[in-house]
C-alpha cells in the first residue's frame, strides 16, 4: 500500500545488529563528480550496513569540489527515496557552496514523490527561490548548458497547471534531456521515473514497460546505480512481470545497504512471486537499517508502519504466528500509548498514522490466522479514525461475525461499513480514489457474506462474483492484499460452504494468479480440489504449503 515518505523513513523493529557481522566497508572518493562505494566483502542479507553505502552515481556539475561528497550523497539518497536524508545532504552542499545551482535542484526534487502521486510544490518553489528570486535569475546561476537544462526541467515540474499536467510536461522535458544526453545515466534514470509518475489512472503497463526499457540499459551499463535497480523493480512489481525484476531485486540490497527503502523495495518482487523467506529477510533488513539510524539520532525503534506491515505479512505466510503477533503487539503499544500518533480524520492512507498502521496490521493478522477467539479479535480502538480505517475495522468485524456465526453483528458491521464508504466519496478508479474503490468492493464482499448467512446462497455468489470482477479491473496494487480479503479467495470460501467444490477450486486458482503462493488460497485450493476428486492437485497444493511453512519456528 502506498505510503508518504515522512512515515516510510520511520519504520523498523527492535532487533539490533551484531557489530561482529559487519563485513562491508565503504570508501568514498571524489573524482570528476563521482561517488564510488567500494565493498570489501560480500554483503549478507542479514548483516548490518556501514554508513554511507547508498549506491554509485555520477553527475557532471560546476559545484565547488568541497561540496561534491554531500551533493552526490544527496543524489544517491534521492534515487533511494530517502527523501529527508537527501534534502539534508543537498542543504549541506548549499552551505559549502551557496551558489551551487544543482544542490538547490536536488533539494527541490526531494519534494516530488511521483510514484505516490505526492508533491509539495510550495516547499520545492521555496527552495528554488533561495537560489534566486526569478526563473531567469536562477538559470543564470547555472554555469553550463546541461545544468540549465536540469533547472528548466525542475521549473516545469513545479510550474503552472494541475499536478497531472505538470507531471506530463516534466516527463516530456526529461525525454528531451535523455535524447540530448543519451549517455547520461542520471538523465535516463530520471526520465524513467518521470514516466512512471504519469500513470495517474493507475498502473499502466505500456508506460511501465517503456520506463523499464529505458532503465534496463542504465542498469546494464551502471550496475551500481541505485536508481536503475530501484526503478526497474517498480516497473516490474506485479505477478506477471515480477520475474523480469529478479536481477534488480537481488542487486539492489547490495547496491544500497544503508538505505532502508532499498532493503524493503526488493520485497516488492518477492511478494509478487510468493517468495516468503525473501520477503521476511528484506523487511527484517529494512527495519534493522532504519532502527540503527533512529538509534543514532536518539530515537526509539519504530514499531508500526510499512516495513513492519510487510514483515508481519511474510511471517503470517510462513506460519510464524507468534512473530507476527509480536510485531502487532509492539505496534499497538506504540500507537495507543503515543499521544502524538496523529489520529486525524482527514487522513486516508492507513500508513499515514500509527493508529492506521495498527488497524491495517490487526486486520491482516485476523484475516490470515482466522483466529476470532483470541485476544487480538477483542481489541477495541476508539480513536478518531479516517474513513478508510473505519472501512477496515467494519469489514474485519463483519467477517469475524460470519466466522463466529453472529448474523446480527454481521448486519451491523455492514451498515457501519456502508457509512464509512459513503464518507470516502465515489468509487472513481484512479490512484487517489483507490481507497473508495476498495471500500466499495469490501462492502460487496460483506453483502455477499450476509446473504450467505441468510441462506441466500445464489445471491451471495452473484454479489461476490461482481466484486471479483471489480477487483480484477483495479490497477494492480503490489504488496499485501489491498482488498483485505481477496475477492476470488472469498468467493472460493463461499462456494465451498455451498458444496460447489469445482467452482471453488477455479476461484482459488484465480486468486493465486493474482497473489502467487498466498497460503490461505493454497489451503482453499487443497480442500476444494480434494472435494472435487482431484487428489493430485490437492496434494500438490499441500506440498507447496509445506515448503513455505518449513520456515515456521526458525
Amino acid at each position: 500500500m502506498r505510503m508518504p515518505p515522512a512515515v516510510r523513513e520511520q519504520h523498523g523493529n527492535e532487533r539490533r545488529p551484531d557489530p561482529a557481522a559487519m563485513t562491508v566497508r565503504t570508501q568514498r572518493r571524489h573524482a570528476a563528480g563521482l561517488l564510488t562505494l567500494v565493498f570489501a566483502g560480500a554483503f549478507s542479507a542479514v548483516t548490518a550496513p556501514a554508513a554511507g553505502q547508498v549506491g554509485t552515481v555520477a553527475f557532471a556539475n560546476s559545484g565547488a569540489p568541497a561540496a561534491q561528497p554531500a551533493f552526490l550523497e544527496g543524489l544517491a539518497l534521492l534515487h533511494n527515496f530517502e527523501y529527508g536524508r537527501a534534502a539534508r545532504a543537498f542543504r549541506e552542499a548549499q552551505r559549502i557552496d551557496p551558489d551551487f545551482a544543482m544542490a538547490y535542484w536536488g533539494e527541490a526534487m526531494t519534494y516530488n514523490h511521483g510514484l505516490w502521486f505526492e508533491q509539495d510544490s510550495a516547499a520545492a518553489r521555496a527552495v528554488l527561490v533561495r537560489l534566486a528570486e526569478t526563473r531567469p535569475a536562477r538559470r543564470a546561476k547555472a554555469k553550463t548548458t546541461r545544468e540549465q537544462d536540469w533547472l528548466d526541467a525542475v521549473e516545469t515540474l513545479y510550474g503552472e497547471g494541475s499536478g497531472p499536467a505538470r507531471d506530463s510536461a516534466y516527463a516530456i522535458a526529461m525525454q528531451r534531456m535523455h535524447q540530448a544526453y543519451p549517455d547520461d545515466a542520471e538523465a535516463a534514470a530520471f526520465y524513467a521515473l518521470a514516466l512512471l509518475g504519469t500513470a495517474h489512472d493507475g498502473r499502466h503497463i505500456p508506460t511501465y514497460m517503456r520506463a523499464a526499457a529505458i532503465v534496463e540499459e542504465t542498469f546494464r551499463d551502471h550496475p551500481g546505480h541505485p536508481g536503475a535497480a530501484h526503478y526497474l523493480i517498480h516497473a516490474y512489481d506485479d505477478p506477471v512481470h515480477a520475474p523480469l525484476g529478479m536481477r534488480a531485486a537481488r542487486a539492489y540490497s547490495v547496491i544500497a545497504p544503508d538505505a532502508g527503502h532499498a532493503q524493503h523495495m526488493t520485497s516488492h518482487i518477492f511478494v509478487a512471486m510468493g517468495m516468503w523467506d525473501d520477503v521476511v529477510k528484506a523487511n527484517e533488513n529494512a527495519t534493522r537499517v532504519v532502527d540503527m539510524q533512529r538509534a543514532a539520532a536518539g530515537q526509539p525503534a519504530s514499531a508500526c508502519g510499512h516495513y513492519n506491515y510487510w514483515l508481519e505479512y511474510g511471517y503470517l505466510m510462513q506460519g510464524r504466528t507468534a512473530a507476527a503477533k509480536r510485531l502487532l503487539t509492539e505496534c499497538r503499544d506504540r500507537a495507543v500509548g503515543d499521544p502524538g500518533a496523529s489520529h486525524g480524520s482527514h487522513t486516508v492512507d492507513p500508513d499515514n498514522t500509527l493508529i492506521g498502521s495498527l488497524i491495517q496490521m490487526r486486520t491482516r493478522f485476523l484475516l490470515d490466522t482466522d483466529d476470532w477467539t483470541g485476544d487480538v479479535a477483542g481489541w477495541t480502538l476508539t480513536a478518531s479514525l479516517a474513513p478508510a480505517m473505519r472501512v477496515s475495522l467494519a469489514f474485519t468485524d463483519g467477517y469475524g461475525a460470519w466466522r463466529r456465526g453472529d448474523l446480527d453483528a454481521a448486519r451491523s458491521a455492514l451498515e457501519t461499513l456502508a457509512r464509512a464508504r459513503n464518507a470516502l466519496g465515489p468509487a472513481v478508479r484512479t490512484p487517489t480514489d483507490a481507497f473508495a474503490v476498495r471500500a466499495a468492493i469490501l462492502e460487496q464482499e460483506l453483502t455477499g457474506i450476509v446473504a450467505l448467512m441468510e441462506r441466500r446462497g445464489d445471491d451471495a455468489v452473484r454479489v461476490l462474483s461482481e466484486a471479483a470482477r471489480a477487483e480484477e479491473v483495479m490497477p494492480f496494487e503490489f504488496g499485501p492484499p489491498f482488498v483485505d480479503k481477496p475477492t476470488h479467495e472469498l468467493l472460493g470460501d463461499v462456494l465451498m460452504k455451498l458444496y460447489r467444490s469445482v467452482e471453488a477450486a477455479a476461484a482459488y486458482e484465480a486468486a493465486l494468479a493474482r497473489a502467487p503462493q498466498r497460503v490461505p488460497a493454497l489451503h482453499g485450493l487443497a480442500g476444494a480440489a480434494e472435494a472435487a476428486g482431484n487428489v493430485a492437485r490437492a496434494d500438490e497444493a499441500r506440498r507447496r504449503i509445506a515448503a513455505i511453512r518449513s520456515s515456521a519456528g526458525r
